[in-house]
């Protein structure tokens, strides 16, 4: 009886962690569009927002410090309480990316945009169908897609490199473009570090499920020969 009361409340925190998510999941998607339209009240939204990300991220760890304190959890159940924290990190982080651009599109004022979006968004897209993914991973300790999903980095990786070279170019021909080129490039750069928290999730997953750590760093690393 007192298992079956534990399983429920793992099933509580991960139904939890998978609202936390796509609350994240919005948020980045959001912060793109509202920076692609140039809707500065849609940033401040986001920006509102992420304050509730912050809490759901506050009150998951909380709900897992008491598991982890009433329960004594070992060997799997202590894997996945403690992963399940390091997770919730790794969102709420994801979070901030989502807040820093809104932040970016605010602190550009009536500037218009560089360039039309076209590879931004796409990052975006790709980041958050790697997000939702992963989280489905973990929910199910789906190992197999786990190593399968962090693959897709280096299609935001490219993607990222392709808007630094047009950025580079941009202010090659103006130079006082420059300051308007580094708004692009950061929002740029904090959808490339969404894939990489992604990937620190599948880590988790594996760990959860197997009880080994490895870091997964790309498609032809070492970690992707031996677990073919």
């Amino acid at each position: 009886m007192i298992r079956k009361t534990f399983e429920h409340e793992i099933q509580q925190v991960k139904d939890e962690v998978l609202l936390l998510g796509s609350m994240v999941e919005h948020a980045i998607i959001a912060s793109v569009e509202a920076l692609k339209k140039r809707d500065i009240k849609g940033a401040e939204k986001i920006m509102e927002n992420d304050r509730e990300i912050n809490q759901k991220r506050f009150d998951i760890e909380k709900q897992l410090m008491i598991l982890i304190a009433t329960q004594q959890p070992m060997a799997h159940d202590l894997r996945l309480l403690a992963s399940t924290m390091e997770i919730i990190s790794e969102l709420e982080r994801m979070g901030d990316y989502a807040k820093g651009i809104a932040n970016i599109n605010i602190r550009m004022g009536e500037e218009p945009l560089l360039k039309p979006l076209i590879d931004i968004p796409r990052m975006a897209q790709i980041g958050t169908s790697m997000l939702h993914r992963s989280l489905t991973a973990f929910v199910n300790e789906d190992v197999e897609a786990a190593k399968a999903i962090p693959m897709d980095d280096d299609e935001v990786d490219a993607l990222y490199n392709q808007v630094y070279r047009e950025l580079m170019l941009l202010i090659i021909q103006d130079p006082k473009s420059i300051e308007r080129a580094n708004w692009l490039l950061w929002t740029a750069h904090n959808l490339e570090r969404v894939a990489d928290r992604v990937t620190n999730i599948c880590e988790r997953t594996i760990f959860i499920a197997t009880g080994e750590m490895a870091e997964i760093k790309s498609s032809d690393d070492d970690f992707w020969k031996k677990n073919k």
